[in-house]
């Protein structure tokens, strides 16, 4: 069984800043991939960052220069911090993690008002 517990999601004002975290746990030995996606009213869903175990980084451009991946595998965490956040940054923002196959996690909602 692997667990993903998110936090950190919210509502906030454009040009603002919040962090989302993702704790996974369980059989998750070794984890490979990290990442957040997420998903807009009417939208697929789509990556937002990924991080490997290495640390090696990949951006959406959308993102790309406004949003930090990190990861803390003695935590078995990851983390996703968003600044200078634009409305169209709204949505439900999945966690995924990559072992035998990807686990996602239930999804916390980011609200960017303009």
């Amino acid at each position: 069984q692997v667990q993903l517990a998110e936090s950190g999601g919210g509502s906030v004002q454009a040009g603002g800043s919040l962090r989302l975290s993702c704790a996974a746990s369980g059989s998750i030995f070794p984890i490979f991939d990290m990442a957040w996606y997420r998903q807009a009213p009417g939208n697929q869903r789509e990556l937002v960052a990924r991080i490997t175990r290495s640390g090696s980084t990949l951006y959406a451009d959308s993102v790309t220069g406004r949003f930090t991946i990190s990861r803390d595998n003695s935590k078995n965490s990851v983390y996703l911090q968003m600044a200078s956040l634009k409305p169209e940054d709204t949505g439900v923002y999945y966690c995924a993690i990559t072992i035998s196959r990807t686990y996602w996690g239930q999804g916390t909602q980011v609200t960017v008002a303009s």
